[in-house]
């Protein structure tokens, strides 16, 4: 049999954090369990190769995302019951919509600067090589990142009459 030694430490250590990441690729607390659930299952077949990875957070970070992809590209080509597929009322939907709806509004390399250094938390130097650039330029898509953020989600202040 293979060896899967390991394999329960780094999923004790990193479901918590793969939820997360599958609920801000998904925004539906089951939808993001389902996809956790696919990975692991996924990343234990193949716990063997993977292991020996540099990156083992990485590559899982990827497969997350291949797996979200997948579900949203079958959903399109299937007719549902209308309501069935749409995310848990649980969850501040307006909250969860105007932070998409922000993030979506970053620049693709800020997006990813923004997930790696607060959703997993990576400091400086390891998104730098994650994403292959320099730590400066981490340091500045990081800062205009979190402006443009506080930007779209501050709320609007009204301005008051003038004296």
């Amino acid at each position: 049999m293979s060896d899967r030694s390991g394999f329960g430490e780094y999923v004790a250590a990193r479901r918590p954090l793969m939820f997360r990441t599958a609920f801000v690729l998904c925004g539906d607390p089951h939808q993001a369990e389902d996809l956790v659930q696919q990975v692991l299952t996924r990343v234990y077949v193949a716990w063997p190769r993977i292991q020996r990875m540099e990156s083992v957070d990485g590559y899982v970070r990827t497969m997350l995302v291949n797996a979200n992809l997948d579900r949203v590209r079958r959903r399109r080509d299937r007719v549902g019951l209308e309501g069935f597929d749409q995310p848990s009322r649980q969850v501040d939907q307006d909250a969860v919509l105007d932070l998409r709806e922000a993030l979506a509004g970053l620049a693709p390399g800020q997006r990813r600067v923004v997930v790696l250094r607060h959703l997993w938390g990576l400091s400086v130097e390891e998104t730098a090589v994650e994403l292959g650039i320099a730590p400066g330029t981490v340091k500045s898509q990081t800062a205009d990142a979190v402006s443009r953020l506080r930007g779209l989600l501050a709320p609007q202040q009204l301005e008051g009459p003038r004296p």
